[in-house]
C-alpha cells in the first residue's frame, strides 16, 4: 500500500518535473511541498516528534519510489534522514524536540556536514574546529560536497574540539542557516542530481549555543560512522529506484520499437540483457531490504553485529547495479537513449553519484573486508 501511494504521488507530481529539474538545476520546491503534504519528506521521524514514524524498510521504499521518478527529489527524504539520524542516535531530548518537530512539519530540511576539501574518504582528517567559549562554541573551517546546502535550514556538522585526540577529538553540532558567521558557497556544476544543490559550507567565527552539541564532546566521529551504517542504506534505495526507472522505460521501449519486421524485444540478445538487468536489480533489492531490517533493529537498541557489513554491501551492490542497468538501458534505446528527449541518459548520469557519495564503493569494499577479517 505504501509503495502504491508513493508511486502514485511520484507519477503525478514528480516524474513530470524530472527533466526540467535536471535541465534547469533548480531545487524543486513544488515537489518538496507535495512530499510534505503527503508526509513523505522525512518519513522516518518518530511519531512522538510529529513524524510519520516509518521504519527503515518503509523509508527505503519511499526513497526508492521517488528516485524511480527523479533522483534529485529522492534526496529530500534521504538527506533529511542523514542529517537527523545523529540526533535520533545520541541527541538530547531538548535537541530532538527543537529540531525534529519543525523538520517533521516541513518547516526546514536537514543537511549533513562531514566531508572537507582535504578530508573525503579520510574523514577523520577534518580541520574544521569548534572552540568552547563560555556557553557557546565557535566554529571555523569549510565543509565540501554538502547535499541540499543552501536550501536546508539545519546542518549536522562535525568539527574538531580536541586536536590532540585524533578521531576521538571530533564532536557533532547542529548549525542553523541563519547563524552569524555561517554561509554557503556557489552551487557545484555536476554530472547528475542537478536539482539537488551541492555547495560548500563556510564557518567564520560562527558562534552556536553549547546545547546544540549532539551527544557528548569527542563522540562526533563515532556518531558519524554509526549514522552512515544506517544511511548508506538510503543511498542503496536511491540506486534501486534509479535502476528500476531505467529498466521500466527500457522494457516499454523494446516492446514498441520494431526492427527487421518485429519488436526488438523478440530478439534473444535483447532478452538476455533485460534478464541480467532485472536479476542484478532484484538481488540488490533483497540485500537492501535485509540491511534495512537490521538497521531498524539496531535503531531500537538491539545488537546487530553485521549491520556495518550489510549497509556497505547493499550500498555497493545497488549502486554498481544501477550503473550497469542504466548504461544498458541507454544501449537498448540506441541513438534515442543518448538524447535528452528520453529519460535514460539522465538516469545514467544520476546513477553515477551513488557509487561515490556516502563512501565510495572502494571504501565500502575496505569496510566489508575489515568486517570479514575481524
Amino acid at each position: 500500500m505504501l509503495r502504491e501511494t508513493v508511486r502514485a504521488l511520484a507519477d503525478d507530481k514528480i516524474a513530470p518535473r524530472a527533466a526540467e529539474v535536471d535541465e534547469t538545476g533548480e531545487f524543486p520546491w513544488d515537489v518538496y511541498k507535495a512530499l510534505v503534504d503527503a508526509d513523505m519528506h522525512a518519513v522516518h521521524i518518530p511519531e512522538e516528534y510529529g513524524g510519520a514514524g516509518a521504519d527503515a524498510l518503509a523509508t527505503v521504499i519511499v526513497i526508492e519510489e521517488v528516485a524511480r521518478a527523479c533522483a534529485s527529489s529522492s534526496l529530500i527524504p534521504a538527506v533529511n534522514k542523514l542529517g537527523t539520524v545523529p540526533l535520533l542516535l545520541v541527541g538530547s531530548e531538548e535537541l530532538k524536540r527543537h529540531y525534529l518537530e519543525p523538520t517533521a512539519r516541513g518547516e526546514g530540511m536537514f543537511s549533513y556536514g562531514l566531508s572537507e576539501p582535504d578530508a573525503g574518504s579520510d574523514a577523520a582528517a577534518m580541520r574544521t574546529t569548534a572552540v568552547r567559549d563560555g556557553d557557546h562554541y565557535v566554529l571555523n573551517g569549510t565543509k565540501r560536497w554538502i547535499t541540499n546546502a543552501g536550501v536546508s535550514e539545519y546542518y549536522t556538522v562535525m568539527a574538531v574540539t580536541d586536536p590532540a585526540a585524533g578521531a576521538r577529538g571530533i564532536s557533532a553540532f547542529v548549525v542553523e542557516k541563519g547563524d552569524e558567521g555561517f554561509s554557503v558557497g556557489a552551487k557545484e556544476k555536476k554530472l547528475g542530481i542537478k536539482g539537488s544543490p551541492t555547495r560548500e559550507l563556510y564557518f567564520d567565527n560562527c558562534r552556536i549555543p553549547a546545547w546544540r552539541m549532539i551527544g557528548d564532546e569527542g563522540t562526533g566521529f563515532k556518531t558519524a560512522l554509526a549514522t552512515l551504517d544506517h544511511t548508506r542504506i538510503t543511498i542503496a534505495a536511491q540506486a534501486l529506484g534509479i535502476a528500476q526507472g531505467a529498466l521500466d522505460y527500457a522494457l516499454g521501449y523494446v516492446k514498441e520499437r520494431k526492427q527487421f519486421g518485429k519488436p526488438v524485444a523478440d530478439f534473444q540478445g535483447v532478452q538476455f540483457m533485460l534478464a541480467d538487468m532485472a536479476m542484478k536489480l532484484e538481488a540488490a533489492r533483497q540485500l537492501t531490504y535485509a540491511a534495512a531490517g537490521k538497521s531498524e533493529r539496531a535503531m531500537h537498541g538491539e545488537r546487530v553485529d553485521d549491520l556495518t557489513f550489510f549497509s556497505s554491501a547493499c550500498k555497493c551492490a545497488a549502486s554498481d547495479a544501477a550503473m550497469d542497468i542504466t548504461v544498458d538501458a541507454v544501449q537498448l534505446l540506441g541513438g534515442y537513449g543518448y538524447t535528452s528527449d528520453f529519460p535514460v541518459e539522465r538516469m545514467m548520469r544520476d546513477a553515477k553519484i551513488t557509487q561515490i557519495y556516502e563512501g565510495t564503493n572502494q571504501i565500502q569494499r575496505v569496510v566489508m573486508a575489515r568486517q570479514l577479517l575481524k
